[in-house]
C-alpha cells in the first residue's frame, strides 16, 4: 500500500505534530509512506528520514502559496506519477491544493481529508471541499457532531482520534530538578504550564494569563510554551514565555499541573501529553476534550470562557493532599494511555483498507 501525506506551510503545532507522529508509525507499519511538502520544510525532513518516509517537494512556501499555479502543477506531477493508493490531506489548506488537483488525475487515489478542528466549514466549503473526499476523518465524536449538525453526511465521517507519542510523554522524575535548575526555577515553585502556540481568540491565553494573576500564590509560576509566547512574559509578575521549545515533555515533567483555557479544540494533543505525563491537568471542556477529562476523576474541567470557575479549580488544585494529586495523576495516565500514537496507526490502517475494497 503506498500512502502520500500531503502538508502545506512550515512550522510547528498540532497538525504538524499529528502528521509527523502519523507517518512515522505508518512507515513503522510496513505502509510505503510518502509526505509531500514545501519546499522550505526542512524540519520535518530531518524527523522523518530516519524512518524512511520518501519525500516529495510541491510547494514554494509564502503567503500567496495557494495563489501560486506552479504549486499545484508540482503536486499534480507528483500524484500523477505516484502510484498513490490513498492521499491524506492534513488541513484545511492542503485540502484546497488537493481539490484542485484532483480533478486533473487519470486515474484517481483514495483522498482522505483529516478535520481536526472543532470549528465547523462553512456550507459551501463542506459541499464544495470536505464532500469531494472518500472519507472525512474527525479527530473526535464532538467534531463529528458539528459536522454532522451542518448536514454533513455521517456515513463519510470516520472518528479516529489523534494519538500521542506515549514513549516520549511519560512521568521522568529524574529531569524536573535538571529542567527547574535549567530554567531558574526553586525546587519549592508550584508551577502551571500551558502549551500551546499563541493565539488567545481560540486559546484563550490572554484570559489564562488575567486568571493566573488573581492566584494567591507565592511562588507560583505560569509557563507559556509555544510559538510567539515569549513575548508575553510578565517576569516580575510569575508568568514566564519560553516560545517554541523542543523539550516540551521535559518542560511537562519539570511542572505541577497543566492548565488550558480553550475556546475551541478538536481533542488537545498538548493536554493528552501532560495527563501521560502524569500532571494534574485543569482544562476547558471544549470540544472532544470531554470526552476523556471527567472533572475530579482525571483532572479538572470547567465550562468554556467560565474563567473564575477556572480560578477555583487552580485554587483546588493547589490545595490537594499528596495522596489525592498521586490518585489524579494515575487516573490521568491510565486515560492517556488509550490515546498512543500506535493505535491511532492501526485505525488509519483499517480505513486504508476498507476504502480501498471499495
Amino acid at each position: 500500500m503506498r500512502l502520500l501525506s500531503v502538508v502545506d506551510g512550515v512550522g510547528w503545532g498540532g497538525t504538524k505534530e499529528q502528521a509527523y507522529l502519523l507517518a512515522r508509525e505508518l512507515s513503522k507499519k510496513g505502509i510505503q509512506t510518502h509526505m509531500a511538502l514545501s519546499f522550505q520544510y526542512r524540519r520535518m525532513v530531518e524527523r522523518l528520514e530516519p524512518y524512511g518516509v520518501k519525500f516529495h517537494f510541491f510547494e514554494n512556501y509564502n503567503r500567496f502559496s495557494r495563489f501560486n499555479p506552479i504549486n499545484y502543477y508540482r503536486l499534480w506531477r507528483i500524484i500523477d506519477g505516484g502510484k498513490f493508493d490513498v492521499v491524506l490531506a492534513n488541513s484545511p489548506h492542503t485540502l484546497d491544493f488537493l481539490r484542485v488537483v484532483f480533478q486533473f488525475l487519470k486515474k484517481r487515489p483514495k483522498l482522505i481529508a483529516v478535520k481536526r478542528s472543532a470549528r465547523v466549514p462553512n456550507p459551501l466549503s463542506l459541499k464544495f471541499k470536505y464532500a469531494y473526499a472518500d472519507m472525512v476523518v474527525s479527530v473526535s465524536e464532538s467534531v463529528k457532531e458539528g459536522l454532522t449538525k451542518a448536514g454533513f453526511p455521517h456515513e463519510k465521517i470516520s472518528v479516529i482520534q489523534s494519538g500521542i507519542d506515549t514513549d516520549r510523554f511519560k512521568p521522568n522524575p529524574s529531569i524536573r530538578q535538571k529542567k527547574r535548575l535549567e530554567l531558574g526555577i526553586s525546587h519549592q515553585a508550584k508551577v502551571f504550564i500551558n502549551v500551546a502556540n499563541w493565539n488567545p481568540s481560540v486559546k484563550g491565553q490572554d484570559r489564562l494569563i488575567e486568571t493566573f494573576l488573581k492566584l494567591r500564590c507565592e511562588g507560583c509560576l505560569l509557563l507559556l510554551v509555544g510559538i510567539d509566547t515569549q513575548k508575553h512574559s510578565l517576569k516580575e509578575r510569575g508568568v514566564v514565555g519560553l516560545g517554541f521549545r523542543e523539550d516540551v515533555d521535559e518542560l511537562l515533567n519539570a511542572s505541577d499541573f497543566f492548565v488550558l483555557s480553550s475556546y475551541l479544540e478538536g481533542i488537545s494533543n498538548a493536554l493528552l501529553q501532560a495527563m501521560a505525563c502524569g500532571l494534574v491537568v485543569i482544562s476547558t471542556s471544549a470540544g472532544g476534550i470531554r470526552e476523556f477529562l471527567m472533572d475530579g476523576y482525571n483532572g479538572f474541567t470547567v465550562e468554556v470562557g467560565d474563567f473564575e470557575e477556572f480560578l477555583k479549580k487552580m485554587e483546588k488544585a493547589l490545595d490537594l493532599s499528596h495522596e489525592e494529586r498521586k490518585v489524579l495523576s494515575e487516573r490521568a495516565i491510565e486515560t492517556a494511555m488509550n490515546y498512543s500514537i500506535e493505535n491511532t496507526a492501526k485505525e488509519y490502517i483499517k480505513l486504508f483498507q476498507e476504502l480501498l475494497k471499495c
